[in-house]
């Protein structure tokens, strides 16, 4: 795991790694590399000059103590150019340097407003840009320069900078729900508290008020209208009734005519009934 694994927040993922061409560290190590050829071109010349003196021997000691410093600062440089990265992530731009003392910056893609890329013809013919990243935020702009392949880095940092702000203008609460009409064709709902559907209320369909209930069928020609038809028990003589019978009917309506809910002519005419069925 890199260093910059361990600065990514909860939910961020890396989406590009990049680092400068190698003409970088080999720019930032010319003089060891200069050091190092001249190293080789006294060994090849001590090597060629035959014999022992003073003058031989000092050029021995300084060819390889320019080899071995020239080796070491290349050594030095090649660490320092791996430990160089530059990384988008789903929030952020991360420029990571340093081997010993870690030094980390970051832009978010949120501040970033433009991005300058400038490619030489030498910087096209070998893969590398200058990319200028214009922010809004107060450590200024981030100049990324020889960056390896600049062009797919811009056309990544676009890309990531586009999904964070649909990201950010997407809901984060569920909507609220309605209340859901029936769906056609569907049964009907079920009727809360004491309401009835329609079609139990009488004269009431499922299209609104019913037409009024037909008239009862005609009588049959012959048979007896209401009007003349004989009322029920009417010219049967009322039933016979005990004398105990009378006696406890009579106390009860002397109670009523006494509390004045009949009359007395009421209750001399219902006496004398009474008395009739003896």
């Amino acid at each position: 795991m890199s260093y910059t694994d361990t600065l990514l927040a909860s939910g961020e993922r890396i989406l590009r790694r990049s680092r400068q061409h190698w003409f970088v560290m080999a720019w930032n190590s010319r003089w060891a590399i200069v050091a190092v050829i001249a190293a080789v071109a006294l060994l090849i010349l001590r090597l060629a000059i035959s014999g022992s003196s003073l003058v031989l021997d000092i050029l021995g000691y300084v060819t390889l103590l320019l080899f071995v410093i020239g080796l070491v600062v290349v050594a030095w440089g090649w660490i320092r150019y791996q430990n160089e990265e530059f990384v988008i992530t789903s929030r952020r731009i991360i420029h990571v340097s340093g081997v010993v003392n870690k030094k980390a910056s970051d832009s978010s893609l949120e501040m970033i407003n433009d991005a300058v890329l400038t490619e030489s013809m030498i910087g096209r013919m070998f893969g590398f840009g200058d990319l200028d990243v214009l922010t809004a935020s107060e450590n200024g702009d981030e100049r990324l320069r020889m960056l390896r392949d600049a062009k797919a880095f811009k056309k990544a940092m676009i890309e990531a900078k586009h999904e964070l702000a649909i990201e950010l203008e997407r809901p984060t609460s569920p909507p609220i729900r309605g209340s859901k009409a029936p769906a056609t064709g569907g049964s009907a709902p079920a009727p809360t508290g004491g309401e009835r559907p329609a079609s139990a209320v009488p004269g009431w369909g499922s299209a609104g008020p019913a037409s009024a209930p037909p008239p009862p069928p005609a009588p049959a020609t012959g048979s007896p209208t209401p009007s003349t038809a004989a009322a029920p028990g009417q010219g049967s003589q009322p039933a016979e009734m005990s004398g105990g019978e009378v006696t406890d009917a009579l106390d009860r309506l002397g109670d009523l005519r006494d509390r004045g809910v009949v009359t007395e002519e009421e209750f001399e005419a219902k006496k004398r009934e009474l008395l009739d069925r003896l």
